[in-house]
């Protein structure tokens, strides 16, 4: 979910939030993907027959793919909730988290003002 439609459906802490718990499914996803690929090379270690062994080749392959998406995928959403936590602070009085969004997002960014103080920012998306 974009930064602007989080912050004016959900607010910014539950879009951090939400925007934490997937980065973190896809940590999990990174890590069962990690036992398929050591499961299926304990597999190539019993030879049967040349399609077991291809079969083993093929989750090999798809099983660290997709672990390599996740987990790229993991750290782009990490890292990009943290940007966007290091700015959601008022510079005017110190309130964390509680702004509301001015307006749409521009290619500056997203502008939001403190729910507190009424003082208005840029948070770079």
């Amino acid at each position: 979910m974009r930064l602007a439609e989080g912050i004016q459906k959900h607010g910014f802490r539950k879009w951090y939030e939400r925007q934490l718990l997937r980065s973190h499914a896809c940590m999990a996803l990174t890590f069962l993907c990690g036992i398929g690929v050591v499961a299926a090379f304990e597999g190539m270690t019993r030879f049967r027959d040349w399609t077991d062994q291809a079969n083993n080749i093929i989750a090999v392959l798809i099983c660290a793919g997709i672990g390599i998406w996740s987990l790229r995928r993991y750290l782009y959403l990490l890292n990009h909730a943290e940007m966007v936590a290091n700015q959601a602070e008022c510079a005017s009085c110190g309130t964390y988290g509680r702004l509301r969004l001015v307006h749409a997002p521009t290619r500056e960014g997203v502008h939001v003002c403190c729910a507190q103080c009424d003082h208005r920012w840029r948070i770079d998306d």
